[in-house]
Parts: structure tokens; sequence; C-alpha cells
């Protein structure tokens, strides 16, 4: 019987764990307030056949509401926006670490749920007061990068990840976060933090992906708003892709903490939870 990876230590070491993807250096690193910033992204993503053709296939989804359709990776950052298209592009490099399942643990699941949330979140970021919201840049690739921690459990002990999945849906009503902590002894937004660490991501970007779930606590405040966005968004839309159940109630207190009144609660309820399914049926079909 194979000794359990003591995966706190794991997470410090790191060792298992896969490099970030070059493409996904190089689109963090640029500069998109410039011109060359710019041109350099277009043409890092349009060398990536994958990564061009879900960038394009996204701009002509039902997402955007346009009739304008694109037949070119600059057509579709003219649609989507520039930041927008580093972080989805960012986001598919970093899915396709994993070309096949591993164990339990499907990308294509994690790549479904983080893309619903990451629109998902666009209603609930329209409704705060518009000094209150995060930088642009950093929303989308948070929604895109929020759960990554699943994939470096995966990769750390896949007997424990598939035993985590397999609990998670034989358990639906049980949190996930409950769960881990009852398995496993650390949670899967501490393991997605110190793998985003390891990836030089920023530091901003590290504490959303170790709060997101936990937004209250003390050490959440340098990740706010936006890891309590995320934590909203979650629970305003259906578990798409994952199994992760992590409650499905916004308090008014929830609300008001992002500047939202409680009473357009039903009403961005209803845009999230229809931005996520066409988001999930887009990605689906790839």
């Amino acid at each position: 019987m194979n000794t359990p990876v003591d995966l706190r230590e794991g997470i410090r070491h790191l060792d298992s764990l896969p490099a970030m993807p070059e493409i996904a250096h190089k689109l963090m690193s640029l500069d998109l307030e410039s011109e060359e910033g710019e041109q350099q992204m277009l043409l890092l993503i349009a060398q990536d056949p994958l990564i061009s053709a879900k960038i394009i296939g996204l701009s002509n989804s039902p997402l955007l509401g346009t009739s304008r359709k694109a037949n070119s990776v600059k057509d579709a950052a003219l649609l989507l926006g520039l930041n927008r298209v580093k972080s989805v592009a960012t986001g598919i490099a970093v899915m396709s670490l994993v070309s096949k399942s591993i164990g339990r643990f499907d990308p294509q699941a994690l790549w479904l749920h983080n893309l619903s949330v990451a629109f998902a979140m666009l209603p609930v970021v329209r409704a705060m007061p518009y000094k209150a919201r995060p930088q642009d840049d950093l929303i989308f690739l948070a929604g895109m990068l929020h759960d990554i921690g699943y994939l470096a459990l995966a990769y750390l002990d896949v007997q424990r990840s598939d035993d985590l999945h397999t609990r998670l849906a034989i358990e639906p009503e049980r949190t996930a976060i409950e769960v881990e902590r009852e398995l496993l002894d650390v949670t899967h937004d501490e393991l997605g933090a110190e793998l985003a660490r390891h990836w030089n991501l920023p530091d901003e970007l590290v504490e959303v992906i170790r709060y997101h779930h936990n937004p209250d606590t003390p050490e959440a405040t340098p990740s706010l708003p936006l890891a309590r966005i995320i934590n909203v968004t979650e629970k305003l839309i259906p578990s798409l892709g994952l199994h992760e159940f992590v409650g499905n109630y916004v308090s008014d207190e929830e609300w008001a903490a992002l500047g939202i009144d409680p009473d357009q609660a039903e009403e961005i309820a209803a845009q999230a939870a229809e931005q996520a399914e066409q988001a999930s049926q887009f990605a689906s079909a790839f």
C-alpha cells in the first residue's frame, strides 16, 4: 500500500507540479497599454491553433450578443476586448497542461467550470459602484484560474484526488471545502494559491485564489473585492463541470459588502445563470 503524499509538504517543494506553459508566461508579462504589447499578444495567440480557435469561437458565441462575426484573432480582440482575450488565452494555455484526465480529475470539467464563473462574474461586477470594481485585467483572469488547486491535487496525489471527486459526486449537498478538510487536511484554495505562487502570478491573484471561499477572514483583505465576487458568483450558478457545492445563498450583508443593493439580487442571479449556461455550451463545444 502506497504511503499518502504529505500534501502540505509536497506543495512546498512543487517538484511534481507542472511548470506554467511558456505561452501563458509570455501573455502574462505583456503590457496591453502599448501598441507593441497588443501586437505581440495577437501574434502569440495566432501562432497557437488551439488557442486561436477557442478565442475566435468564443467571440462568435451568443455570450457577447453581437451579430458581428470574427474571422481572425484580431477581429476577436475587437469584440471581446484585449484584457479578456489575454485572460481567456492564459486560461486555455493552463488547461492545455493536461490533455487527458488524471484519474477522476477531468480537465474539461475544470475548464467548463472556470469559464462559466468568469462570465457569470460580469453581471455582479457591472452592478457594483464603478470606483469599487477591481481592475479589468484581473477580473476575468481570476475567474479562469480560481480553481487550479484541483489541478495541483491531481498532480500531487491522484488517489486522494480520486477519493475527493468521488465523495463530491456522492455527497452533492456538502460543501467542497468541508469534504476536503475531512479527507485531505488541506483545501484546493490553499493548493491553488501555492501553485499560482510557484508560477509567479501577481500577488493579488494568488490571494484571490487562496481566499475565494473565505473572503471574510481578516487575511483576505488584500484580495478584496475580487475574492468576494467569485465567492458570490459561485453561489448564484449551478455547479457546472466540477462537482463543487459552495452553498446557494447570498446574504444581504454579502451584497452590501460589494456595494450592491440586495433588491437587485434576483435580477443579477438570473443574468449570472444565463451567462454561465451560455459559457457552458461554448466550453462543451470544445
